[in-house]
């Protein structure tokens, strides 16, 4: 069936907006009331107009309301008013004349209406786009460096531009326009000029739905990602329990060979991520987040939910790690404050503390080794000699010097 030119125009202008054809067909017919309003009617009235898709008229129609003391004479009629009009009206009904048809609109009319539509056209686009990237907020999305902003970069990611400012970026890591990247939508803000997107790469949800699009059994919830810890662009300490009997969380999550694992460490650059295996212990959680050191006990302060952890003087380095790196990472990962004390000085490592509260050995770790007394060390500190005092003898011949003798 043939449109009318009109139709066609509005089906031409929702897809080039990318708006749904009713929004733009009650956009038109306020402006259309809208101008009629301007110069046919009065300011006050209310005045709505149909289109006829078909036929391209609209049908302009004034609208009153029934009620018992009219205020606007131009919008509301009286019962007995209305009865006229409409045997059976009673006060809430809606009363609607047919008004003349008008062609011709002056250019004062004409600007509102055009007004009235750019107006409402945004507005709907603005709102569109607002609940389209909503529902992805906590999203992971591609996207394109449209432009280097000093510390920031603007990406396109489709129909709006996502901003990922200075610390939502991996530290370290040039980032040039056309460079393409996943970034994860973590805030989507409506402000005055449009909807405003926030992305990041560096926080820890980033790194679990990497793994999320890189791991089904993560996606299907067989393995699940019990916590994270992450120093973007240095090291991510990642827990993992399988929710299937049977089911290799760990094996999982790196994949054959190290494929998937890799996967994620390609869009991250050279961050190192550790993946171990969650447990309900916290004595074993502890040992495992400390991994690969070997712990030799662990002693637990319940009440200030902290944790002294024994190692082998040659474990030390690799407990704590590099700038206190793996002990920190471990202990955001475990939610636990953990001290990490040199075999044989856990009995002079905060005393205070362990005076007071009591300890809970692990079960699993070996008993610590016996201390042997040591002796004290030498003084090594050198003193400076005293200076020595002049004898009579020398005393005399100084005198004898003096006097020329």
């Amino acid at each position: 069936m043939a449109i009318s030119p009109f139709a066609a125009a509005i089906n031409q202008l929702a897809d080039e907006r990318g708006l749904p054809k009713d929004i733009i067909i009650d956009t038109i017919e306020a402006a259309v009331a809208a101008a009629y309003r301007k110069d046919y009617g009065q300011q006050d009235e209310d005045i709505k107009a149909k289109l006829d898709e078909e036929s391209g008229v609209f049908h302009v129609k004034q609208c009153f309301e029934v009620v018992e003391e009219p205020e606007n004479i131009h919008a509301q009629l009286t019962v007995d008013q209305a009865q006229e009009m409409k045997k059976g009206s009673k006060i809430g009904d809606i009363i609607e004349i047919e008004l003349e048809p008008h062609e011709d609109f002056g250019r004062i009319a004409a600007m509102t209406a055009k007004q009235v539509i750019s107006q409402r056209l945004r507005e709907a686009e603005k709102e569109i786009l607002y609940a389209e990237y909503k529902e992805k907020q906590g999203q992971l999305i591609n996207g394109y460096v449209q432009q280097v902003e000093g510390p920031n970069v603007i990406l396109n990611i489709g129909k709006l531009n996502g901003l990922m400012i200075a610390s939502d970026q991996i530290p370290n890591q040039n980032y040039y326009p056309g460079q393409r990247l996943k970034v994860l939508v973590y805030t989507v803000e409506e402000t005055p000029r449009g909807p405003r997107v926030l992305v990041t790469r560096s926080s820890a949800d980033f790194i679990t739905k990497l793994f999320e699009l890189e791991v089904p059994e993560i996606a299907s919830a067989a393995v699940e990602v019990k916590a994270i810890a992450r120093e973007a662009g240095v090291r991510t300490k990642m827990a993992v329990v399988s929710n299937q009997p049977g089911l290799d969380p760990v094996g999982s999550c790196v994949g054959q060979r190290g494929t998937r694992v890799q996967a994620v460490l390609s869009e991250i650059g050279e961050e190192k991520i550790d993946i171990i295996l969650w447990n309900d212990s916290i004595e074993q959680l502890i040992t495992n987040a400390l991994s690969p050191a070997k712990i030799d006990k662990i002693t637990l302060r319940k009440k200030a939910q902290s944790a002294s952890v024994n190692v082998p003087i040659d474990q030390l380095s690799l407990a704590i790690g590099k700038n206190g790196q793996n002990v920190r990472l471990a202990s955001k990962l475990t939610n636990w404050e953990i001290d990490i004390v040199k075999e044989g000085e856990e009995a002079r490592h905060r005393p205070e503390v362990e005076a007071k509260e009591t300890t809970e050995p692990t079960e699993e770790a070996a008993s610590p080794a016996e201390e042997t007394p040591t002796a004290p060390k030498p003084d090594t500190t050198t003193k400076k000699p005293a200076k020595a005092k002049p004898t009579k003898k020398t005393a005399v011949k100084k005198t004898a010097k003096k006097t020329g003798k």
